[in-house]
C-alpha cells in the first residue's frame, strides 16, 4: 500500500512539473549579428543635443515563417560613446546621474507582444530595462529578408528616463531649473542583423 502511495504521490509530481512547466518556443531562432548591428542615441536640452552609439551585448529573434514572435536583447551600457568623443560626457552619462553603469553594465529588452502593422512594418511591444527598473515600450519596427538574414530596423524608439529613476536636470521633477533642463524622453534607433 505504502508502495502505491509513494507511486502515485511520484506520477502526481511528473504529471504537475509537466502541467507548469513554460511553453518552449516552437518556431526559428536568429541570432542577432552584433559587429553588424547598431543602437545609436540622441538626448536633447534646451540648449542643444548630443547623440552617440551603445553597443548590443547579444541578440535574437524568434520567427514562426516570416512572422516576427519573439526577441531578448542585451545592451553593453558600459559602451556609451559620445559622437563628438567627449570624455567628460562619457563619463558623466556612466554615472549614477544618469545609466550607472558601473553598478548597471547591461540593459535589456524583451520582446512581449508584436502586431501586424503595413507591409513589412509591425508593432513591437515589450519589456525594457534600465538600472533594475522595468518598464514596457512600443514602437513601430520595418522587417527586410535576404535569404536566411533578417534586418529589423527601428528609427525612433522614444524613452521617458525619468521612468528608470534618471532624474538629473528634469523640468518635470525640478520645476524651477529654468532653462539649464535636461528633456526628459531621449530617443533610440537600432538595426539588427540576424541569421538563422
Amino acid at each position: 500500500m505504502k508502495l502505491k502511495i509513494a507511486s502515485l504521490a511520484l506520477l502526481f509530481i511528473a504529471a504537475a512539473a509537466t502541467a507548469f512547466k513554460a511553453p518552449s518556443f516552437k518556431g526559428d531562432t536568429y541570432k542577432v549579428d552584433v559587429q553588424k548591428s547598431s543602437i545609436t542615441w540622441t538626448g536633447k536640452k534646451f540648449a542643444g543635443s548630443h547623440n552617440g552609439t551603445i553597443d548590443l551585448k547579444s541578440g535574437s529573434l524568434g520567427f514562426n515563417g516570416k512572422k516576427l514572435a519573439e526577441g531578448n536583447f542585451t545592451i553593453d551600457m558600459t559602451s556609451l560613446k559620445d559622437a563628438d568623443k567627449s570624455a567628460n560626457l562619457e563619463n558623466h552619462l556612466k554615472s549614477d546621474d544618469f545609466f550607472g553603469s558601473s553598478k548597471f553594465p547591461t540593459s535589456t529588452f524583451v520582446i512581449k507582444k508584436v502586431t501586424g502593422g503595413s507591409g513589412n512594418t509591425v508593432n513591437v511591444s515589450g519589456d525594457l530595462t534600465i538600472k533594475g527598473v522595468t518598464q514596457a515600450i512600443s514602437f513601430p519596427a520595418t522587417l527586410a529578408w535576404n535569404g536566411n538574414t533578417v534586418t529589423a530596423t527601428a528609427d525612433k524608439i522614444v524613452v521617458d528616463r525619468t521612468k528608470y529613476g534618471i532624474k538629473f536636470k528634469s523640468k518635470t521633477v525640478f520645476t524651477d531649473i529654468g532653462d539649464k533642463f535636461i528633456y526628459d524622453e531621449f530617443e533610440l534607433s537600432v538595426k539588427l542583423t540576424a541569421t538563422k
